[in-house]
């Protein structure tokens, strides 16, 4: 049952082929979510990605296949409450270490949600939000960010990445412990559109 629900939530933006032709987007739009907490950086030498990883790495192959695109990372810190860098700042960590030139990147550090995300990055120097953008996020999230970006005026296209569900579920796979796990996944998508709807960010 979660798979179905994921895989409704996936299927409403389809993925991009690897061929297809990019030229006539000014950039990226790559939201954040991908990046663990400031807590499993602290004392490590190392970057660490979670299950969301796609968003970092798939905006990397599509800057170096497309060497004129902007990136705008969109993330501050989900937390409520959070301590030492932004997941901006973490973000720079990694796509610095991935060998993307700081000048073709932007962060925005101060957003805690889609809302704030599609809002506060649209207020930075340099960013036009009517120009054409690719937007890159988990599938699954694909479409509460759409709405909420083209909410506030932003000329998007889905690039969505980090597909969880396939065209169907064999029933060996199931297990409670990712049966749990994609309940969370799908409910906290379906119930945050329907709170953004609600309140009318969508």
């Amino acid at each position: 049952m979660p798979d179905a629900l994921i895989r409704h939530l996936e299927q409403q933006y389809p993925a991009v082929p690897a061929d297809a032709p990019l030229e006539q987007y000014h950039g990226l739009v790559v939201l954040g979510g991908a990046l663990e907490s400031q807590r499993i950086w602290q004392g490590n030498a190392q970057v660490a990605l979670n299950a969301a990883a796609e968003r970092m790495t798939m905006s990397v192959v599509l800057m170096r296949q497309n060497p004129r695109m902007l990136l705008l990372f969109c993330g501050g810190e989900g937390d409520l409450i959070s301590q030492g860098a932004s997941e901006a700042q973490r973000a720079a960590v990694f796509f610095t270490s991935m060998g993307l030139a700081r000048d073709r990147i932007r962060y925005e550090s101060a957003s805690r949600t889609t809302h704030e995300n599609a809002v506060l990055g649209a207020l930075l120097p340099g960013i036009d939000r009517r120009q054409a953008w690719l937007l890159v996020t988990t599938a699954s999230h694909m479409p509460r960010a759409m709405a909420s970006y083209r909410k506030v005026g932003w000329n998007v296209t889905a690039y969505p990445v980090d597909f969880r569900a396939g065209m169907h579920t064999p029933w060996w796979e199931y297990s409670l412990s990712q049966g749990a796990q994609r309940w969370q996944l799908a409910l906290h998508e379906l119930i945050g559109f329907a709170a953004y709807r609600l309140f009318a960010r969508v």
